[in-house]
């Protein structure tokens, strides 16, 4: 008879980060919570990674996941990085409350499993290295919402709680998320080692980062491999923030080392989707001069890559060709957002005209902030009701968002012609793919914390499936894509978020 395997001793962990060494990262063991418990569980995550369904009736799970105890093969990391913050250098910086398990071979490719709130490290700064649940739900929810809508992200494996309290802006309860992705390399990792003047070190890192995650790099030779990857990096990173602009996100603390050198959505704090559309909204309310609202965010990402560009100099060894590559940014991100909101439109091709049409439209709807979302998806249902109804009919729902409609008025015969040869149903499916009816709005976030804090979870796992699939109609669920509460404009949201 063969002995039972226990799954959580025969997962396949590497450790390929930890291989670079000292330099890059500290072997830290996590501080144990009290009383930990489940609070969400991400099981279509967990299948899409191979695990098995077993672990989650594991304690040993539970108390790894909670960073109450070590995964055997597993090894704690905490990597150090430097980076600008609010637009000024801030010197070394790190994990200073996330550590890294290691990585696992999944049928995803190779995933990196971190703790974010299991404790102290080298780099906390005097904090205290924990996350308070209000900020977990948040993380662990929008991670996956961001999925959800196609947007590259880090994801969101668990959420443990414990009744032991962290100090914030009041005493709160601690949580830790499980966060995955491929990488947590940041634009502060080269940043830390260029400040340093450690330039075989940061050719390490940059040769490990082209190795895993830029193979097709590795035949460059010389300066041109990095002058590549940055040219790389600089596209992803545009196309990232297409993708956020097309659905109102904000981040909310685009500092350098809040970017991620995959391109990927990391380090969820004071994000918010807009409810009504306003280009100079800040969600942050730690951000006084509001550098990182919503308008802003493309050009903070083109500063953030003229950082990056500026610490890979010692490896690309042309000032000259190292803007030249920077200045892709400029190309890539207006042809990415035409793309998006091309999408959003319903156009099948692009005309000469369609960036003035959506300057329009935008302006029109800043002018009254017109709720983003619900304005978006309601046009994508307007435009399938042309196959039955004249476009007075077919689009009142859209136009009943205007205070003063006649702008829209103006506007809509200009929309009408452009789609004038496009198949309506046909159209309006493709738009009810690429217009999201449920996002997630602080004021539902809200609740969920607050159901949370009386140790009621469901709401949690309503947003998760809701969100997991947000092009979905959900019939009996159409509160949670409705118009916001008058209360939800008083959430403040700051970096402890």
């Amino acid at each position: 008879m063969h002995a039972l395997v226990n799954p959580v001793n025969s997962l396949p962990w590497q450790h390929r980060f930890a291989g670079l060494g000292d330099t890059f990262s500290s072997r830290v063991a996590p501080t144990p919570l009290q009383h930990l418990h489940w609070i969400a569980q991400n099981t279509s995550l967990a299948t899409e990674l191979g695990l098995p369904t077993s672990l989650w009736g594991q304690d040993e799970w539970l108390q790894a996941l909670g960073g109450s105890t070590e995964l055997p093969g597993s090894q704690c990391l905490a990597s150090v990085y430097s980076g600008h913050q609010f637009g000024v250098w801030a010197g070394q910086l790190g994990d200073g409350r996330a550590l890294s398990l290691g990585e696992i071979n999944t049928p995803m490719g190779i995933q990196t499993l971190q703790l974010k709130g299991a404790g102290m490290t080298p780099y906390s700064r005097m904090a205290d290295g924990r996350a308070v649940l209000r900020s977990s739900i948040r993380e662990y929810l929008c991670s996956e919402a961001m999925h959800g809508l196609g947007i590259p992200t880090t994801r969101a494996l668990a959420l443990v709680g414990s009744p032991d309290k962290v100090l914030r802006e009041e005493l709160e309860t601690a949580a830790v998320v499980t966060r995955v992705a491929p990488s947590f390399v940041r634009f502060g990792h080269v940043e830390h080692f260029a400040a340093k003047g450690q330039t075989d070190a940061l050719r390490r890192l940059t040769d490990f980062v082209i190795e895993h995650h830029f193979p097709h790099l590795l035949p460059v030779t010389g300066a041109q491999r990095y002058l590549s990857l940055l040219g790389e990096v600089t596209e992803r990173t545009a196309s990232l923030l297409a993708h956020w602009q097309s659905v109102g996100f904000c981040h909310g603390v685009m500092n350098t080392d809040n970017m991620s050198i995959l391109g990927l959505t990391i380090d969820y704090g004071p994000f918010q989707f807009l409810d009504g559309f306003n280009p100079a909204h800040i969600c942050n309310h730690s951000d006084h001069q509001g550098r990182y609202a919503y308008a802003r965010q493309p050009q903070v990402a083109y500063w953030n890559l003229f950082c990056l560009g500026q610490a890979l100099l010692p490896l690309t060894e042309d000032q000259d060709a190292t803007v030249a590559t920077l200045e892709g940014f400029k190309q890539d991100y207006p042809r990415r957002m035409n793309e998006r909101f091309a999408a959003k439109l319903g156009f099948t091709d692009a005309q000469a005209n369609d960036p003035a049409l959506l300057e329009a439209l935008l302006g029109l709807l800043a002018t009254e902030q017109t709720d983003f979302t619900i304005f978006w998806r309601r046009l994508s249902h307007a435009v399938g009701h042309l196959a039955a109804h004249d476009a007075a009919h077919a689009f009142q729902a859209v136009r009943d968002l205007f205070i003063q409609a006649s702008a829209w008025d103006a506007w809509l015969p200009l929309y009408l012609a452009r789609l004038d040869k496009q198949d309506p149903v046909i159209t309006s499916q493709a738009m009810l793919r690429t217009n999201p009816k449920f996002v997630l709005r602080n004021h539902l976030g809200e609740q969920a914390i607050q159901q949370a804090k009386i140790g009621h979870f469901d709401e949690i796992h309503v947003l998760h499936r809701l969100l997991s699939s947000p092009f979905d109609e959900h019939p009996g669920f159409d509160s949670h894509a409705a118009f916001p509460p008058e209360w939800a404009s008083s959430i403040a949201i700051s970096c402890s978020s």
